[in-house]
């Protein structure tokens, strides 16, 4: 997606956008980057590229990210963390989180609950651990959820991006186990 209108580019809509896993933002090249760039692609060379993994590798793989464990409580916090950016649905019997709700037209739905498991998972096979861990799913959380959270008029206006909301969700997101609010929480970090 080229966040540049262009002719025939065009941003997707919210229900194609949350079929894709990850968000990845990829900025301007460093100076020395740029400049690695230039010399290579200017230089008549024709690089030729040499494939890394072929597919039933690929599937292996994919099958051992399945098959890693995640504990209950994991689990429990990435659903907190996406139900957070629901209106009206922070918790049961709980009141949606006004900061979340100023800012949030419409929040993220089950597929990035799936997503950040899956992801907390293969961040964990990468780290060479075995089984995700909450700090997984907080480390993936902004690439999994900030192209599902639709922003409002209010979050442009007090510059507030999805990636602001997801990290003051991640501060103000109690840990299995601890009794703090959300909202309280979010309060010392809007304020």
């Amino acid at each position: 997606q080229n966040p540049i209108e262009q002719e025939g580019t065009y941003p997707l809509p919210e229900a194609q956008l949350d079929r894709f896993m990850l968000q990845i933002r990829v900025g301007y090249p460093t100076e020395e980057e740029e400049f690695a760039i230039v010399r290579q692609t200017t230089a008549g060379i024709r690089h030729v590229s040499q494939p890394v993994i072929n597919y039933e590798e690929w599937e292996k793989l994919q099958r051992v990210v399945a098959r890693i464990p995640v504990a209950d409580s994991v689990i429990r916090y990435a659903l907190a963390l996406v139900r957070a950016t629901r209106q009206g649905t922070s918790g049961e019997g709980k009141q949606p989180n006004s900061e979340i709700s100023k800012y949030i037209t419409w929040g993220a739905g089950p597929r990035a609950s799936q997503y950040l498991v899956l992801g907390a998972k293969a961040r964990a096979a990468l780290h060479g651990q075995f089984h995700a861990t909450i700090a997984d799913v907080q480390a993936i959380a902004r690439s999994v959820l900030r192209h599902r959270l639709l922003t409002n008029f209010a979050a442009d206006a007090d510059g507030v991006t999805s990636d602001t909301l997801i990290d003051a969700l991640i501060k103000a997101t109690p840990l299995p186990g601890d009794a703090s609010s959300v909202s309280k929480g979010l309060a010392g970090f809007f304020g």
